[in-house]
């Protein structure tokens, strides 16, 4: 499926403004007051202060800067049969051009409602599955992961960093095993523990497998949690252990915890969905992808206090990766942490 020029979206709206529809994949009632309609699937709380919020404020900016109309689903379970039906309500009830499924735990509701609605067009962010409707956008946290378990293998002083996430969406488990890789390059004599708990919101199960892993001799723990983050955090705090985030900036948020963050703006791929709506370049079947040549999205971001050998290790790593000298590594074959 080819992009519409922005001509050819004009005329759409003229079309659909007047009771007529020039392209039937964008849906009867796609627009309202001219503008299309967006809704956006949000699978936890978008105010998780992690990958839910990051990709409310891609949707929040869009809201604010595009001529579009925005609408939202929260709070739904990270469960297919969940998910499918928060789908079809945003379908049924606003009748968007566009639905963006956040996450790539959407992947297998967001191809069954996309065979069911083909007059609207469908993303999975974070996600690598295309249909005739149904596109993905990309950031590559991977990228980002593979630097911060360089990153711990060189700061940590006992020899043993951690792992923790929820739950096995194909996303999480690439940037598991990309963390995992770059441990390894960096350091092979590093031990690693990795954990998913199966819940991303749940603080007390967070800080119960911290404390686990802290007794275990990690010094650092790289979290890839939404809400449950907290309970890691505090654990930390009171362990005296440090943190590497992921996707946003956790180093300047609670820096006397957080050592680094592997910065992942996941809220890109949300807001350049719906702006390749506005402007008419939105293609369906196709997989966009963002990552380390993009540092405004993907970047890891390191405490004031780095030693300088390390700051330039890092560097140096980044640049392997830029000009594929290092693969990043999208499977893990080691063992699993158990409580």
């Amino acid at each position: 499926m080819t992009g519409l020029t922005r001509r050819q979206w004009l005329l759409a709206a003229a079309s659909a403004s007047a009771g007529t529809l020039a392209y039937p994949w964008l849906g009867r009632g796609a627009f309202a007051a001219d503008k299309p309609v967006v809704a956006a699937l949000f699978c936890g709380h978008i105010d998780d202060h992690g990958f839910m919020q990051a990709g409310y404020q891609g949707f929040k900016k869009a809201q604010d800067s595009l001529p579009i109309v925005a609408r939202y689903k929260d709070k739904v379970a990270n469960e297919t049969r969940a998910q499918i039906a928060a789908l079809r309500e945003l379908a049924t009830a606003h009748k968007p051009a566009l639905i963006i499924a956040h996450g790539g735990q959407n992947t297998e509701a967001a191809l069954t409602v996309a065979k069911d609605f083909p007059d609207i067009g469908f993303v999975v962010t974070q996600g690598a599955v295309t249909a005739g409707n149904l596109s993905s956008y990309d950031v590559r946290q991977e990228e980002s992961a593979w630097l911060a378990g360089a990153y711990a293998a060189l700061m940590t002083r006992t020899g043993i960093v951690a792992h923790q996430s929820g739950i096995r969406v194909p996303p999480g488990l690439r940037a598991r095993a990309s963390y995992a890789a770059g441990v390894r390059h960096a350091n092979p004599d590093v031990k690693l523990l990795t954990n998913f708990s199966g819940n991303q919101d749940d603080k007390a199960l967070a800080a119960r497998v911290t404390r686990a892993q802290a007794k275990a001799g990690a010094d650092i723990i790289y979290t890839m949690l939404n809400k449950g983050r907290d309970g890691t955090t505090q654990a930390c705090r009171e362990l005296g252990i440090k943190e590497i985030g992921n996707v946003t900036d956790w180093v300047a948020r609670e820096p006397d915890v957080f050592i680094g963050s592997a910065w992942a703006d996941v809220g890109i791929g949300v807001f350049q969905a719906c702006q390749d709506l506005s402007n008419g370049h939105f293609q369906a079947g196709r997989i966009f992808k963002v990552g380390l040549k993009q540092p405004e999205a993907v970047r890891l971001i390191m405490a004031r206090d780095t030693p300088e050998p390390i700051r330039q290790r890092i560097a140096a790593l980044r640049e392997e990766i830029l000009n594929g000298t290092i693969q990043v590594e999208a499977e893990y074959t080691g063992p699993e942490f158990q409580l």
